[in-house]
C-alpha cells in the first residue's frame, strides 16, 4: 500500500487514520522508503532520523488507540527546512558556518506541530542562510528538480518544494524572505504560501532579513497548505512582530460560494523578461477566473520597477547585521589557526560562509556604512513605503491580484550562477509581497511543452490568507495540475 500512501494528501491521510484504515507507522515507513529510494537523485534532505520519526509515529498510533488523537495533523509527517530550530536535531542553515550545531530548543512552529501530534520529519536542504533562488548555494549537497533532475528546484526553500513534489513528505515548512517558498513551489509544481508578516511567529527561525522573513507552508494541494497554515499560525509573545489576531479555520472557512470576486492584473508584471510559455499559462488562468464570473481588471503597481533594488538593499543590510553574530567565538565554525581575536573573526567567517552569503554581507555593510546610509538604506526604506502603498491602493479596488510567480520556469543548474543580477531577477514578482508584508500563494497553473511546471501567484490584502486560499482552491478544483506527478 506504500505507493498509495505517499500519493495521498495530508487531509486524505488524516481521514484514513481516523477511520483506522492505516496507521501512522505505516505512513511514516512509506515515506522513509520513498526517501531512501529517490533522495539520492533529488537531494531534498540534508539529514533525517528514521528511528525518531518512527517513535513519533508509534506514539501517535497509541494516542489514537486510546481515543486521544490531537487533531487532523496527528500522525502526519511534516519535513522542516534547515533554518528552523528542532530540539536535538542539527540546525545548519546548509552552511559550513553551523556544521555540527545542534539546536537546544524548538521553534514556535515546531512546538505547534508537536502539540498537534505531527511527526517532525527530517532536515531539508536550502540555499545557505536562505540566500538564493536555486538551492545551488547550499554547502551540504545539490538539490534537483523532481521534474527534471538537471534543473534547479528554486530557492531558497528548494528542499521543501522538491521533497513534497517527489512524494517524500506530504507537508513541509519553508521560509520566504523574497519569494523563497513561492518560487520553488512554482518550479516544482506544488502549492506554497507566504503569509502576512506577523501571522506566524519567527521565534526559532534563523534570521536572514528580520523585517522580511516569514515561515510558510508547502504542500501538494491548497487544502493541505490551509491545514498546515492553521496549525502553525497565531500569536507568540517571544516574537515582538507576532500579531494578536484570531486564526480562522482556513480549511473549512471559505467565503460564500456566490461571492463576486474582483481580481486585479498588475500591468507591470507582464512586461519584458517574462517567458512566453509562462505568460500564456497565466493568461489562461486569468481567463478561467473571468469565465467563472469574476470581475477581472488591469491595475497598476507603479513602483514595481524599484522593487528589486529596494529589496537587495534592505535584505542585505539586515543580513549584514544578523550574521555578525557568527564570530567564531560563541558557536559555529571556528578557524583552527588565528594570530589574535580579530584574525579569528576574519578567518572563521572567511572559511564558514559561502560566496553568496559573503556577497550579501559585503553589500549590506556598504549600504549601512557612514556616508552611504542615507543615500541607500534610508532611501530604500522610503521606497518600500511607496511599494506597500501601491498594493494597498490596488486592494481598495480589487480583492486580490493575479500574477506569474516567476518570470521563467525552472532553469538548468549552473545556468545563472555566473551572473548574480540575472539570478536576483528571478524574484521580481515575489519580492513585492515581502516588502509590503502581504500574503501570497503560488499554485500550479500549467506546464511548458517540455513538461516543466508553471506557477501562478495570488496576492491578497494584509491578513487575507482565507481569501487567496479560496481563490486558489477554486482554480485547483477546475484543473488537474496539482494531480500530476514527476516520473522518478
Amino acid at each position: 500500500m506504500s505507493d498509495g500512501i505517499i500519493d495521498k494528501t495530508a487531509i486524505e491521510l488524516g481521514t484514513l487514520l481516523a477511520d483506522g484504515r492505516v496507521s501512522s507507522v505505516e505512513i511514516m515507513r512509506a515515506h522513509i522508503d520513498r526517501t531512501r529510494t529517490v533522495d539520492d537523485a533529488v537531494g531534498a534532505f540534508i539529514s533525517f532520523d528514521e528511528q525518531d520519526a518512527l517513535n513519533q509515529a508509534t506514539a501517535s498510533d497509541e494516542r489514537r488507540r486510546s481515543g486521544g488523537a490531537l487533531g487532523p495533523l496527528d500522525g502526519i509527517p511534516v519535513a522542516i527546512k534547515d533554518v528552523l530550530a528542532v530540539r536535538g536535531q542539527p540546525l545548519g542553515c546548509a552552511s559550513k558556518m553551523l556544521k555540527g550545531f545542534v539546536s537546544p530548543y524548538d521553534a514556535h512552529v515546531v512546538e505547534r506541530l508537536r502539540q498537534q501530534g505531527a511527526i517532525v520529519w527530517g532536515r531539508l536542504n536550502m540555499d545557505e542562510f536562505a540566500m538564493g533562488s536555486s538551492t545551488e548555494n547550499s554547502a551540504m549537497r545539490a538539490t534537483s528538480n523532481p521534474w527534471d533532475l538537471e534543473r534547479v528546484p528554486g530557492g531558497s526553500s528548494g528542499g521543501s518544494a522538491a521533497s513534497v513534489a517527489a512524494l517524500e513528505t506530504p507537508l513541509a515548512l519553508g521560509s520566504d524572505t523574497g519569494g523563497s517558498v513561492r518560487q520553488p513551489a512554482s518550479f516544482c509544481g506544488v502549492v506554497g504560501m507566504k503569509p502576512t508578516y506577523g501571522r506566524i511567529s519567527r521565534y526559532g527561525l534563523v534570521a536572514f532579513a528580520s523585517s522580511l522573513d516569514q515561515v510558510g507552508p508547502v504542500a501538494r494541494s491548497v487544502d493541505d497548505v490551509a491545514l498546515l497554515l492553521g496549525a502553525v499560525a497565531g500569536h507568540d509573545g517571544r516574537d515582538s512582530t507576532s500579531v494578536e489576531q484570531v486564526v480562522p479555520d482556513y480549511v473549512h472557512g471559505d467565503p460564500p460560494a456566490d461571492r463576486k470576486w474582483k481580481l486585479g492584473v498588475p500591468r507591470e508584471y507582464f512586461g519584458a523578461g517574462i517567458d512566453p510559455e509562462v505568460k500564456a499559462a497565466v493568461d489562461r488562468a486569468i481567463e478561467f477566473y473571468s469565465r467563472t464570473g469574476c470581475e477581472v481588471s488591469e491595475v497598476s503597481l507603479p513602483n514595481t520597477e524599484y522593487a528589486v533594488a529596494t529589496y537587495y538593499i534592505i535584505a542585505t543590510a539586515e543580513a549584514s547585521s544578523n550574521l555578525a553574530r557568527y564570530d567564531g567565538v560563541r558557536y559555529g565554525h571556528r578557524a583552527a589557526k588565528a594570530e589574535d581575536g580579530v584574525d579569528l573573526y576574519f578567518q572563521s567567517r572567511a572559511e564558514g560562509f559561502g560566496a553568496e552569503v559573503k556577497r550579501r554581507i559585503i553589500l549590506g555593510t556598504y549600504v549601512l556604512s557612514s556616508g552611504y546610509y542615507d543615500a541607500y538604506y534610508l532611501r530604500a526604506q522610503k521606497v518600500r513605503t511607496l511599494i506597500r502603498r501601491d498594493f494597498l491602493n490596488a486592494f481598495e479596488k480589487v480583492d486580490a491580484l493575479l500574477t506569474p510567480t516567476s518570470p521563467v520556469p525552472a532553469f538548468r543548474r549552473g545556468e545563472r550562477t555566473s551572473d548574480p543580477l540575472e539570478m536576483y531577477l528571478c524574484d521580481i514578482y515575489t519580492i513585492g509581497a515581502n516588502l509590503a508584508g502581504i500574503p501570497g500563494l503560488s499554485i500550479p497553473c500549467g506546464f511548458t511543452e517540455g513538461g516543466l511546471p508553471i506557477g501562478m501567484q495570488i496576492l491578497g490584502r494584509p491578513f487575507g490568507e482565507q481569501e487567496i486560499l479560496s481563490l486558489g482552491k477554486q482554480f485547483e478544483i477546475g484543473h488537474e495540475f496539482t494531480e500530476r506527478r514527476p516520473d522518478l
